[in-house]
């Protein structure tokens, strides 16, 4: 954890972006309630092959707008043309955007051709050869190995491409055991990758949710977890507090042995991140807890 060790503990926020105006006042809410909190940036996620596209650019513009915090687009090329990239990365520019993550995305059903962007390194490659230094670049890192890698040497040697492209930083995939995270760190520093990594924390809330979105990402839920979730049943009031605890402890686990911060996935709600933030022995200084 040694090159974990030099960088500031910052903590950030991922929502998507609403589909209803009854899901964009819930949002606004939200991101009003979780300003005690003071993150460094609220990033909006993007659908496979762009399908959110308009509502990540509305959600964007108006945190970008309206809010004091920073909006940061996820960006997906999987489905994308340079003339699509080129195009969204000067709407970004005129909107004042500092930060972007890069991601391939999902190949949507039915898609067979990636189009002009096969991997995420080389989304990275073309931001930097199109606007230079104008961007943070964020992309996705994977402790317990990318779905669709062969082996772990694999996906290290895939993740260091995309660094080795002008990617500024990490943020991975959510994960429930610390020492995932820290191996990876290792293996990153054995292989000359030199940037933050910062964990990616998904609270727990609901069972069936957590085991069918784990199922999709790739994100190992360990067997006694898994079993000790399930025997909660229909208590949903003691799920979330086992869910609560368990994942303030592995993030103050995190913290103690220097990762350079925290990316919640707040899934639009307010009272799960604030509540493990709250409890753990950390604050920044900027918080208003």
């Amino acid at each position: 954890m040694k090159s974990q060790q030099k960088y500031p503990q910052g903590f950030s926020l991922e929502c998507f972006p609403p589909r209803t105006a009854e899901g964009s006042d819930k949002l606004n809410q939200v991101i009003d309630e979780l300003s005690v909190l003071n993150p460094e940036y609220i990033s909006v996620t993007y659908g496979a092959g762009g399908t959110t596209q308009e509502k990540t650019l509305e959600t964007v513009t108006h945190i970008q707008q309206n809010t004091r915090f920073d909006a940061v687009p996820h960006l997906t090329c999987i489905g994308a043309t340079k003339d699509s990239i080129r195009a969204l990365l000067k709407t970004y520019q005129d909107l004042g955007i500092k930060r972007i993550v890069a991601l391939r995305g999902d190949m949507p059903s039915g898609m067979m051709d990636p189009g002009e962007f096969k991997y995420a390194a080389d989304l990275v490659a073309f931001i930097r050869q199109e606007t230079g230094d104008q961007f943070i670049l964020e992309v996705a890192a994977y402790p317990e190995t990318h779905p669709q890698a062969r082996n772990c040497d694999q996906g290290i040697k895939h993740f260091k491409h995309k660094v080795d492209q002008g990617a500024d930083a990490a943020i991975t995939q959510y994960f429930f055991n610390a020492d995932s995270y820290f191996y990876f760190i290792d293996s990153c520093e054995k292989a000359g990758i030199d940037l933050p990594i910062v964990p990616g924390i998904m609270p727990i809330t609901n069972y069936e949710q957590l085991i069918r979105f784990s199922a999709m990402c790739g994100a190992e839920v360990p067997r006694w977890l898994k079993c000790r979730l399930e025997s909660f049943d229909e208590d949903t009031a003691g799920l979330r507090a086992f869910g609560q605890d368990y994942v303030t402890r592995l993030c103050q686990r995190l913290l103690d042995n220097g990762a350079p911060g925290l990316h919640f996935y707040s899934m639009n709600k307010t009272q799960p991140t604030l509540d493990i933030v709250r409890d753990l022995n950390w604050r920044n200084d900027n918080m208003q807890l």
